[in-house]
């Protein structure tokens, strides 16, 4: 037999007619097949006439919808806050005292969430300038411009890495709102640093950069020569070189390097290792 305690409408209204025409409450119980205990609905519709469920009262709210908005309204100005330093300025400010996890329950109906913010460099109006002058000039770029195009650059793997604990308040779809990302300095820790290179066609070696940094000399001995030089061989007279303006990459002997062996070198605008599609390799 159901052990269900709230009956639906339809089958509650057959319990009360069968109840009405003088049938006990064992009897109906058994008839309908549902729990002996109609007591409940059949006092309930003498007091009420109806046998809908009383709505419950449940517990009481903890904050009323003035200290919401105040919630909202203070994590919107201060995105970094994190629930318990606006728990305390809510005490501070009203005299109520709530849990970080209504606050944080509150945040959520006003649809903010915590999430760690995208990192930058910091960029001038001028880079902004040649960046967008850069992204026009290819914008009507199609897959056979790109194929003669060899995208290379080094990244370094750290055996440290900067804390990312710092999260922010923001609304779905606005992560690369401005006023949500960090600036952050690239940093010089203990670790390696590799270089590649990556094209429509294929990609090169994989190479470990070793003993100390990568001075102009380095980079045209072990890199330009044995890497780069042969990759254009291969594609001949179309083929374009990229790399970023790292000092390294810049120096007169890698210029009269490439100009020797006919390399059409891509003009790179500074401080934009986004635009490399290497960068989601």
């Amino acid at each position: 037999m159901s052990q269900q305690r709230d009956l639906p409408e339809s089958m509650a209204w057959r319990v009360i007619g069968r109840l009405e025409s003088g049938q006990t409450q064992r009897s109906v119980a058994d008839a309908v097949g549902v729990a002996r205990s109609v007591a409940r609905l059949w006092n309930r519709f003498q007091e009420t006439g109806n046998v809908r469920r009383r709505p419950g009262a449940g517990r009481p709210r903890a904050t009323t919808s003035t200290d919401d908005r105040y919630i909202q309204l203070t994590a919107r100005r201060n995105r970094t806050e994190n629930a318990t330093q606006l728990q305390r300025q809510l005490l501070l400010a009203t005299g109520r005292r709530v849990s970080s996890q209504t606050v944080r329950n509150r945040l959520h109906e006003g649809g903010l969430y915590a999430r760690r913010p995208m990192f930058c460099i910091p960029l001038t109006p001028r880079h902004r300038a040649a960046r967008r002058r850069w992204a026009a000039e290819h914008r009507d770029w199609e897959q056979n411009d790109c194929s003669q195009v060899l995208f290379t650059d080094e990244s370094r793997f750290s055996l440290e890495c900067g804390t990312r604990r710092v999260l922010v308040w923001r609304d779905r779809g606005t992560r690369n709102n401005p006023a949500f990302v960090h600036e952050r300095s690239q940093y010089r820790r203990a670790g390696w640093m590799v270089w590649g290179g990556i094209s429509i066609g294929g990609r090169t070696d994989l190479h470990i950069i070793r003993n100390g940094t990568l001075i102009g000399r380095r980079y045209a001995d072990k890199i330009l020569r044995p890497h780069v030089i042969p990759y254009a061989g291969a594609i001949r007279d179309s083929f374009v070189f990229q790399d970023d303006n790292s000092r390294p990459h810049r120096a007169r002997l890698e210029e009269n390097m490439l100009e020797d062996e006919t390399i059409q070198r891509m003009e790179w605008p500074a401080c934009s290792p986004d635009l490399n599609p290497i960068e989601h390799v």
